[in-house]
């Protein structure tokens, strides 16, 4: 299954919506596909949507998906690192009338390179190829997010052991 998240900012993500609809049409892949259209104005022909769902609903679609894909917020794409995959991003653009600004780019683009645990789809025509590769290219890539909690544990344990 492919989930699709395009959180709750109130402008339409109609792009992202349109194309992961029309790459289903076309058959560039099998999977079932559920999409969270949001404020988006476009209604899925050819994939199961809603509006809105609940943060429960989001955590067992992303835990049920295969491929997980969402906006640029940080919220929908560090979930699905949370619970070990990894999310291809489209990130909302200005001049798509998606956002107020191209605060979603520059972010996501700095996440791609600085951590390399995203895939960055900011050309909606590339997005139909890295769906169809979507294995082969997140196989390569290390899922550098844990737990906090754990990162504290294991330093904590360091520095007891040192003390005694």
């Amino acid at each position: 299954m492919i989930f699709v998240t395009v959180g709750t900012h109130e402008q339409q993500f109609n792009r992202l919506v349109k194309k992961i609809d029309n790459l289903k049409k076309d058959g560039t892949f099998k999977d079932d596909v559920i999409i969270q259209i949001g404020f988006s104005t476009y209604e899925p022909k050819y994939c199961q949507w809603s509006k809105f769902i609940s943060y429960q609903q989001m955590l067992e679609n992303v835990k049920n998906a295969r491929i997980v894909i969402t906006h640029g917020g940080p919220s929908s794409f560090i979930m699905p690192l949370q619970i070990g995959k990894v999310p291809i991003v489209v990130p909302r653009q200005h001049k798509f009338n998606e956002h107020v600004n191209d605060h979603q780019v520059e972010f996501v683009r700095d996440v791609s390179k600085r951590m390399g645990t995203i895939i960055d789809v900011e050309d909606i025509e590339e997005l139909g190829d890295v769906i169809s590769n979507y294995d082969q290219i997140a196989s390569g890539m290390v899922n550098r997010v844990g737990s906090n909690n754990e990162r504290f544990n294991e330093e904590l344990e360091k520095l007891v052991e040192e003390l005694f």
